[in-house]
């Protein structure tokens, strides 16, 4: 196909112009995340990697058959690959074709790009490089005509969709393939641009309620706390729009009065937060293993093949990878879009419940297939959608939570605020570029966290 515009000399630019970030954690140094002192911080120090409990650890050892010294390095790996690929987005504008990582402790990030003359510039970030044919600019547009589609079909037996960026490709999952091809065709998607896979179960969503720790719905159903968040001096928490509608009263594990649905989507979205009352307080933690407490000190997205565990109130702990991004899914309700694919199991009652990657929010537990006797899959809602669309400030450990402006020295940089990967911002008289999905808070002003923002 034919590329947009040449621009080594750019790229090169910008890889010389930040050589010092080169991805420590690549090398499986177990002293990857730390810094030299006084030098800006790492991706693993920005993102904490060392506040994961061992709680989370043990069940990454469990789930993906890691010891703890691998568990330790692949988190710090994660985090130093999703800056690289941030800034390597960046860098190559309308070439770039998407990022992952892989091996068991996520040591090989690759990224891809539609033109051999990034090659260089990829692997000069200590990533490997993958020549193809489609943009990620280029399936993104083609799943949003699918899901464009979806509107007017009953996709019942093409119930998954996604963009493939391993495959460089839009992949349809269907019980019935004859289904899959109607959705493409009534979409208009060339077939260089998809592929389809068959897949045996329906997806459904997890509220299929019993007793246990969690939250209840109008004293009734049950479903899983997602994250403490605030919303001014009002406290509550995040979870699936699929478990209650907006006005619905909820009660706390020990049945005291707890708060009430102020907002909810579903299908469409699987997104909703509670308000509680002054009887509830909001923590930066999630519920871990033992009941320890596991910290929440941000919300970076994290990449395809990156670790990722979910806690609920049926199964616990449980771990597994991201496998897509940018996923839509339908249930027996409707469809929701866009969601993220995961190998992490979950059961009737985990819905709403909480997915991090280290210390950072990833999620709420939308639904899936399968369980955790046999194995599954899951989708979770994202974490940052969530928060923007109701303007929400997620609870975490790593400042002031967010809602008030910088004092100095200013610009339109603003604690609180999600941003997205490409979103320019002023700060201290300089712009710069967001290179990963996060929702800002006080001490991850631009300058402070070259992992997640780029001077331009």
């Amino acid at each position: 196909m034919p590329h947009r515009h040449r621009h080594h000399r750019a790229v090169g630019a910008a890889v010389a112009a930040t050589a010092a970030l080169l991805v420590a954690g690549l090398s499986g140094s177990a002293s990857a995340g730390t810094a030299p002192a006084g030098s800006a911080p790492t991706a693993a120090e920005t993102l904490r990697t060392d506040a994961a409990p061992p709680a989370l650890l043990k069940a990454m050892q469990r789930d993906l058959g890691l010891d703890r010294q691998q568990a330790e390095r692949r988190l710090v790996n994660e985090a130093e690959a999703g800056a690289t690929a941030g800034r390597l987005r960046a860098a190559l504008g309308g070439d770039f074709a998407g990022a992952w990582v892989r091996g068991a402790e996520s040591g090989t990030l690759t990224v891809a790009t539609t033109d051999a003359g990034d090659v260089a510039a990829i692997k000069a970030r200590g990533a490997e490089a993958k020549v193809v044919r489609h943009s990620l600019a280029d399936l993104d547009a083609a799943k949003a005509r699918l899901d464009k589609a979806a509107a007017g079909l009953n996709t019942a037996d093409a119930p998954v969709w996604y963009v493939d960026t391993r495959t460089n490709s839009v992949v349809v999952e269907a019980i019935r393939p004859a289904a899959a091809r109607t959705l493409l065709s009534t979409a208009g998607v060339d077939d260089a641009l998809a592929r389809v896979k068959n897949r045996t179960e329906r997806p459904r969503t997890f509220y299929d309620l019993r007793g246990g720790e969690a939250y209840y719905i109008n004293n009734s159903s049950r479903c899983s706390i997602g994250f403490p968040v605030t919303k001014g001096t009002q406290q509550g928490f995040a979870t699936a729009g699929h478990c209650g509608r907006a006005g619905a009263s909820t009660t706390g594990a020990n049945r005291v009065a707890q708060g009430t649905f102020q907002g909810s989507i579903f299908p469409g979205r699987d997104m909703a937060w509670v308000a509680t009352n002054s009887q509830w307080t909001a923590t930066p933690y999630v519920l871990g293993s033992g009941g320890q407490n596991v910290q929440v000190t941000g919300s970076t997205a994290s990449p395809v093949g990156a670790s990722v565990c979910r806690s609920g109130s049926t199964t616990g702990w449980h771990c597994g990878t991201v496998t897509q991004l940018n996923t839509s899914v339908t249930y027996q309700e409707g469809t929701i879009s866009p969601v993220t694919k995961t190998t992490v199991c979950a059961e009737p009652g985990d819905s709403g419940g909480s997915y991090i990657s280290g210390s950072q929010a990833q999620g709420v537990t939308s639904g899936g297939s399968g369980d955790c006797r046999t194995g599954g899959e899951t989708f979770f809602q994202p974490i940052n959608a969530l928060l923007q669309n109701y303007g929400l400030t997620l609870k975490t450990t790593g400042g002031d939570d967010g809602g008030e402006e910088p004092g100095e020295p200013g610009g339109t940089w603003a604690a609180g605020t999600v941003y997205q990967p490409g979103d320019t911002v002023t700060y201290g008289g300089a712009t710069f570029r967001c290179l990963q999905g996060h929702q800002a808070y006080a001490g991850w002003e631009p300058p402070n966290v070259p992992a997640l923002w780029q001077r331009v």
